[in-house]
């Protein structure tokens, strides 16, 4: 539900103040198995309607709302046979059921919360236990909690097998907690109450005992990323990175991802200005080329003002020339195809000859390799040696490799590295920098091989590339990129340069990744750059200053994430690469000699 809201931006700040209370009449809306009578007194417009008496019999009432936001719905009934009870849909789907205390006369009931765009919705009320009478509906914003800070889960509005819960854990703020995350759909949206127009820390309290999960998050009705919940068996907090919030109303929703967890709570504070960036340090490899000494100075001297712009792939380049009218700063090349296991089945590459022309144009080039496995590729359907550098497509066994270092496995590991080295050392001899980002999204979930078997077999791989790369075949023209949010498989400040992740959010969410940027600049106690060495959706430049989220540069992936006119919409596309805080190719100068 909420991902449907990810183009609705709106400010909120004024809900309470513009929008006032409405009510429709009951004998206004869609009748189905009920009438229109006035045979009871006290009823208001023309009429009330009744005979709840069978399981279809409803009455379907069309709203309008002005504004998106939450609000509170009040029945006005009378039940003059008894306790009874009414179900609640929005638009079509359950919203819960409506207590009708018994009363010969009409009188009201609160209904509960909705979370509502602006425009037209249908709530229906359909007989649950008969034999009561309907007048009207009234509709009138939600009233704000305090602005104490901290917001329970449990006051807000639940959309599908969510639930509050007080009896299956203990530990939990408030009166209970938010449970029943278990598909799509399944969410809580919390009101919070904020001081002032700012960006705040948001922190989520929770409970995972199932293992590690997320949780999709949106701030105002638009997508905001995923907060990762860890596993843990009793109630703890994570932080869930920055948020912008208007001065007043907001709402914070979380839907399920990867389920079965409990939200108990949130919290926010104000985020504290960031001190200046301490990422000044000289190439890791002491005898860098010239051009790759400058090109890091140049990306340090352009961190946390501006951001350069990247794009995979050059034929990507040339339909952002025509469509959007620049080309971006960074080139992002592939040397996929120049992996021996690939160059078995005769395909070739092109991609250092793209690199030597994109290099003519004054562009910045960054490589990634997407290593074939050396051997052991399945080749069966949807498991094919072209899928080699994936996990599911290879018995290649990284761990065992480096442990038999007088195994074949262990020789073709070099073999493949020597290959690669040979094509890298032709732009070192054209004087060409080259931002290297090898062994990218080295994470616990392991889709690429050389991450499958843990941190440790990765960081050996990575280590022994730098030492066979810098020591054996000597090439200095590499910046080394690591692209990895997790600690874990960090391989070390000696060996890196620059640290990345690689953002893939939902469709329509151009926020910050603030999160993530907050956890890989602790990765490297912010002495090193940091950037996006791939997205999906590119962040808005205009939320990265306002967040204080300083990415070095982005990469955008190539195909659909690029062209489809969904990902990044062309005119979003021409926003990004016409504003001031975005470096194209055009402003890039030479990076090559600063020094």
């Amino acid at each position: 539900m909420w991902r449907a809201l990810a183009s609705t931006i709106l400010c909120l700040a004024a809900l309470g103040s513009k929008v006032v209370a409405q009510t429709y009449e009951a004998e206004a809306g869609v009748l189905t198995g009920v009438t229109v009578d006035t045979a009871a007194s006290g009823y208001s417009g023309t009429g009330y309607v009744t005979g709840f008496d069978a399981a279809d019999d409803q009455v379907a009432i069309a709203i309008n709302t002005a504004t998106y936001g939450v609000y509170t719905l009040s029945v006005r009934y009378r039940a003059a046979n008894g306790d009874k009870k009414a179900a609640l849909f929005l638009d079509g789907t359950g919203a819960g059921e409506v207590s009708l205390a018994s009363s010969t006369t009409f009188t009201s009931v609160t209904a509960g919360k909705l979370l509502l765009t602006a425009g037209a919705h249908t709530v229906t009320i359909k007989s649950d236990w008969g034999w009561y009478d309907i007048d009207s509906i009234t509709l009138a914003p939600a009233a704000l909690p305090p602005a104490t800070g901290t917001f329970e889960a449990e006051d807000g509005i639940l959309t599908g097998n969510t639930y509050i819960d007080s009896t299956s854990a203990t530990g939990f703020s408030g009166t209970g907690f938010v449970t029943g995350f278990q598909a799509p759909g399944d969410s809580v949206a919390i009101i919070v109450n904020a001081p002032s127009y700012a960006v705040y820390t948001l922190t989520v309290r929770y409970r995972a005992p199932y293992g590690y999960k997320k949780t999709a998050m949106s701030i105002n009705g638009s997508p905001s990323g995923e907060v990762e919940l860890p596993e843990i068996n009793e109630f703890t907090t994570v932080p869930a990175g920055k948020v912008l919030l208007n001065q007043g109303s907001n709402i914070i929703s979380f839907e399920n991802d990867w389920g079965w967890y409990n939200i108990d709570a949130i919290s926010i504070a104000l985020a504290p200005t960031p001190p200046p960036h301490k990422a000044n340090k000289a190439p890791v490899d002491k005898l860098a080329t010239w051009e790759a000494r400058s090109l890091l100075k140049y990306i340090q001297n352009k961190y946390g003002k501006k951001i350069l712009s990247g794009q995979q792939e050059l034929e990507y380049i040339d339909w952002l020339k025509t469509n959007v009218g620049k080309k971006p700063a960074i080139a992002g090349l592939d040397l996929i195809d120049y992996s021996p296991s690939r160059a078995e089945h005769n395909l070739t590459s092109h991609a250092i000859e793209d690199a030597f022309a994109w290099d003519k144009l004054g562009g910045i080039t960054t490589f990634v390799w997407h290593w074939n496995a050396p051997s052991g590729l399945l080749d069966i359907p949807g498991q094919e040696w072209w899928r080699g550098f994936y996990t599911s497509a290879t018995t290649f066994d990284i761990a065992a490799t480096l442990a038999n270092k007088n195994g074949t496995d262990y020789k073709l590991i070099l073999r493949d590295l020597d290959v690669i080295a040979a094509q890298l050392k032709r732009l070192q001899n054209k004087r060409i920098p080259i931002l290297w980002r090898p062994l990218h999204e080295s994470v616990a979930a392991g889709w690429f091989w050389w991450s499958a078997k843990g941190p440790e077999a990765t960081i050996e791989l990575y280590r022994l590339m730098y030492k066979r790369f810098t020591e054996h075949h000597h090439l200095h023209n590499l910046i080394w990129v690591w692209s990895s949010p997790e600690p874990a498989f960090y391989p070390g400040d000696d060996v890196v340069d620059i640290i990345g992740f690689d953002s893939y959010p939902a469709l329509g969410d151009h926020g910050p990744v603030s999160s993530t940027y907050d956890t890989v600049i602790s990765i490297v106690k912010d002495k090193k750059p940091v950037t996006l060495s791939e997205v999906g959706s590119i962040p808005d430049p205009d939320l990265l200053q306002v967040y204080h989220a300083d990415w070095s540069y982005f990469v955008t992936w190539n195909g659909e994430f690029i062209n489809d006119n969904s990902h990044n919409p062309i005119s979003f596309l021409k926003k990004v690469y016409n504003s001031t805080y975005v470096i194209t190719l055009n402003e890039v100068g030479n990076f090559k000699y600063l020094l």
